[in-house]
């Protein structure tokens, strides 16, 4: 008698280097802080009389942030030749394998919280004198949102933004198709992409349809018609959106979290609907919690993990999530 197969499971990769991966993640963020540091210190200073003595600072530069600007130039270097890798390997094909992949293989079956302790032992355990683990790292986020006060499916959502990382370890073929910046695929690449140079070597800059502006969609088609490079954002979000309850500005701040063109410099505006620009909102307001949470007071995972329990549970009908 015939029967359906379950999909196969795939062991994790145990030679991966977690804690490369952890470094690679935090060299991205930083420029992604800097960058927002630079851009307000511009508009600060803009607004600032100037004085008329002859000996006041000069105002050619005015817009400029010396120190700042280093220390930017300084974190770009760290990350362009993980870009460079980025922006050359991450083309249509491998998004339509990719994604082909997901829906075809099971990688593992646990639960969000199993999840998160995996992560933690994965990437901690290449490091054991890390100063925070990865659950410590997830509650700042999420702390950091609940002490403001936002509901409650916000706070979930800052605790599982990350998870996705777990990729690194059931599949991935690098760094390069897990952490980064992310960017659409099938249209052109916006100059607002980090090293917009380093496409050269992408074979979809040279297609007659994916080098065009628009490529494979069309204006107002909606972001959600938009494949975006995958990586840890996309896998977390397509199994949220399968397994959870949770709200569409949650599912999107998991989608769109690095996609910095977007949320940060204001590119590819042109796909989104009405609904997108509610989304944006969202994104927008969880940014600040993804990048700053981190320099808070390590919190207490005894003390803090049956609220939590009790949050995944509510957005989580099932406890056992397919990853």
């Amino acid at each position: 008698m015939p029967y359906a197969e379950s999909p196969p499971t795939s062991p994790p990769l145990a030679y991966r280097d977690g804690q490369a991966l952890e470094e690679t993640s935090d060299n991205i963020d930083a420029v992604n802080v800097l960058k927002a540091q630079l851009k307000a210190n511009q508009q600060s200073t803009a607004n600032t009389p100037s004085s008329d003595s002859i000996y006041s600072e000069s105002q050619f530069d005015a817009n400029k942030d010396k120190s700042g600007f280093r220390q930017y130039e300084d974190a770009c270097d760290r990350v362009k030749n993980f870009y460079k890798e980025q922006h050359t390997r991450q083309t249509v094909a491998y998004n339509l394998r990719a994604r082909h992949l997901f829906h075809t293989q099971t990688r593992a079956e646990m639960t969000i919280w199993q999840a998160i302790e995996k992560l933690n032992t994965l990437i901690d355990e290449s490091d054991p004198d890390t100063e925070l683990s990865q659950i410590e790292h997830l509650l700042q986020t999420a702390e950091a949102i609940r002490r403001d006060g936002k509901p409650k499916w916000f706070q979930l959502t800052g605790l599982i933004h990350d998870l996705g990382k777990l990729l690194f370890f059931y599949g991935a073929e690098g760094q390069w198709d897990v952490v980064g910046d992310t960017f659409p695929v099938g249209c052109a690449f916006d100059e607002r992409i980090i090293y917009p140079g380093s496409f050269v070597d992408n074979p979809d800059l040279k297609d007659p349809v994916y080098a065009t502006k628009h490529g494979i969609y069309s204006p107002g088609c909606g972001m959600d018609k938009v494949m975006l490079s995958w990586g840890h954002d996309e896998y977390l979000y397509s199994i949220c959106k399968e397994q959870s309850t949770l709200p569409d500005e949650a599912l999107a701040m998991i989608r769109y979290h690095s996609f910095y063109p977007w949320h940060s410099a204001g590119a590819y505006r042109d796909f989104m609907n009405e609904k997108d620009h509610e989304m944006l909102q969202a994104v927008q307001a969880f940014n600040p919690y993804d990048l700053y949470s981190k320099s808070d007071a390590p919190p207490k995972v005894s003390e803090l993990k049956e609220y939590y329990m009790e949050l995944i549970n509510q957005y989580f009908p099932n406890p056992i999530i397919r990853w």
